[in-house]
């Protein structure tokens, strides 16, 4: 077993670990990150091929089971260098105050340890730096303002149908904030609309971790390691985090380091502290609450299809474009808590047949083809619609072993009434969206994306797993970073906050790193 040692050891290379690890570098530290998968190249490894680039989803085995089993590969976890944020579709808006207190607000789900006014200038922050396109008057202020790009304005058909659906309805729309070029950046272009955000951005128009913080922290100084599983991590007889084991090309490796920050996603993250059980925590590591896997979330995001007349060709330009938020919160008309958004979402040919089978298993062969034939005259759009956190909603570890010997995750996801009333009530709005458009809707396609929680953060070290700044209330110097720490699931997509909170955390890493050194 090779040995090494550093000031700081990341477990993930997605948006949070590398925020993380590019500030730590810059502030003069040693900071290791480990990847599963591989450093990948857009203009050398991203291609317009849907089949193709699957390879940027999460391949290794995982357990669903549940009344609502989640798909855990596609949409939800990304396997390489830059994580899921290198398929996203670049939608950044910004969680809503009250997203940070439902319980006092509406009496549902938790409170976070944290406000609005506490993120708000890491909102600031990264809509600079991530160089968010949106239009210089935004409806709803609280989830985005003053962008540093301007809004696009190529928009497709399925696009400006959307909004004309909308217009006749009622709703305010807008064109959404994204995180893709709307003109030129040093070396990089604006977006030419090929369409394929979900499989990664082959002209690098989109912004990721690929050609912002890993490039400032290679820069720096960190020590990137690719393509290495870990697998433990070691305590000492204090209860210290002491280092992170990690297999590479079949062999044993070990990383001493000073603080150790996990940035391993929803199901990785809970996999490797329970992996790391040992006589001092026998249930796992950082899990005296008994709460790290529990209260795993995600969103809901079903896609209702209408046919028109004309030709759409929805594949057109990328997916997401237009949205409205006037649903945010429209539960306290309904009879529910919380609400749910709506976007323009166009659908490659592949992911759309996906869908039609995840909703019907007997939707193929000729009952397949029947429905492809009609894609180029479908608008798709799609809601955004909030889940309520659930105990029993959990990553656990099964029986079964993977490649390298280790217990493969098992999720087990059921919905709470609450979202089955956001889902109904988004099905019928985005219905009603589409016949005011001129369409006749046909398809209701469940379907989610992102994950979170798992690992939540909180005041009380009995009811939750870190502190607002990810620093756990067991292991004083182990740090969980990213969406596993989220309390709730808000409806508005949750990257902004995991970039935002991870900036908040890494300046706090930084200066408690520098202490323990002396």
């Amino acid at each position: 077993m090779t040995r090494t040692s550093c000031d700081v050891c990341i477990v993930g290379a997605g948006a949070a670990g590398s925020v993380v690890a590019a500030h730590l570098a810059k502030a003069g530290l040693n900071v290791f990150m480990l990847d599963a998968g591989p450093f990948r190249s857009p203009e050398k490894d991203f291609a317009s091929d849907e089949l193709e680039m699957e390879k940027l989803f999460w391949d290794e085995p995982r357990i669903s089971e549940g009344q609502d089993p989640l798909d855990l590969y596609r949409s939800t976890s990304g396997k390489g260098v830059g994580g899921s944020a290198v398929h996203y579709t670049a939608q950044l808006l910004r969680f809503h105050p009250s997203d940070f207190q439902t319980k006092t607000s509406e009496d549902i789900g938790e409170d976070w340890p944290i406000s609005y006014e506490d993120v708000e200038p890491y909102y600031k922050q990264m809509t600079k730096r991530l160089s968010l396109s949106g239009p210089s008057t935004f409806p709803w202020k609280e989830f985005g303002d003053h962008f540093p790009y301007p809004a696009h304005h190529d928009l497709s058909n399925n696009t400006l149908k959307f909004r004309e659906g909308l217009e006749r309805a009622g709703y305010q729309h807008s064109v959404s904030p994204l995180a893709i070029l709307s003109a030129p950046k040093a070396d990089r272009h604006p977006c030419i609309n090929r369409g394929f955000c979900e499989e990664g951005c082959m002209p690098d128009a989109k912004t990721t971790p690929l050609n912002t913080f890993i490039p400032e922290g290679l820069k720096a100084g960190v020590t990137l390691i690719s393509e290495a599983t870990a697998y433990r991590i070691t305590t000492d007889e204090h209860g210290r985090a002491t280092s992170v084991l990690y297999l590479l090309d079949g062999k044993q490796h070990e990383i001493e380091a000073t603080t150790i920050v996990i940035a391993a996603y929803a199901i990785e993250t809970p996999r490797l502290l329970l992996a790391s059980s040992s006589e001092t925590f026998p249930n796992g590591l950082a899990n005296s609450s008994d709460l790290v896997g529990k209260y795993l979330l995600t969103n809901m995001n079903d896609h209702v299809l209408a046919t028109f007349p004309e030709e759409i060709r929805m594949y057109r330009g990328n997916p997401v474009q237009a949205l409205t938020m006037d649903t945010y919160l429209c539960g306290v008309k309904y009879g529910f808590k919380r609400g749910f958004i709506m976007n323009s979402y166009g659908l490659r040919p592949i992911r759309l047949a996906t869908l039609f089978f995840d909703n019907d298993t007997k939707c193929v062969g000729e009952r397949l083809r029947e429905r492809m034939l009609d894609y180029n005259h479908y608008v798709s759009i799609a809601m955004l619609g909030e889940v309520i956190p659930q105990h029993q909603n959990a990553v656990t570890l099964s029986n079964q072993k993977d490649q390298h010997g280790l217990p493969i995750p098992k999720v087990t996801f059921s919905h709470h009434p609450n979202d089955e009333s956001i889902r109904d009530k988004a099905k019928d709005v985005m219905k009603s969206v589409l016949k005011k458009a001129g369409g006749t809707p046909l398809y209701h396609l469940k379907a989610h994306a992102h994950l979170m929680g798992g690992c939540r953060m909180g005041s009380n070290p009995s009811d939750s797993v870190v502190t607002s700044y990810g620093q756990s209330h067991d292991v004083e110097n182990l740090f969980i970073v990213g969406s596993p720490t989220f309390v709730t699931a808000p409806s508005a997509n949750p990257t902004l906050t995991v970039y935002s909170l991870a900036q908040r955390s890494a300046e706090y890493i930084e200066s408690y790193t520098k202490r323990a050194k002396g």
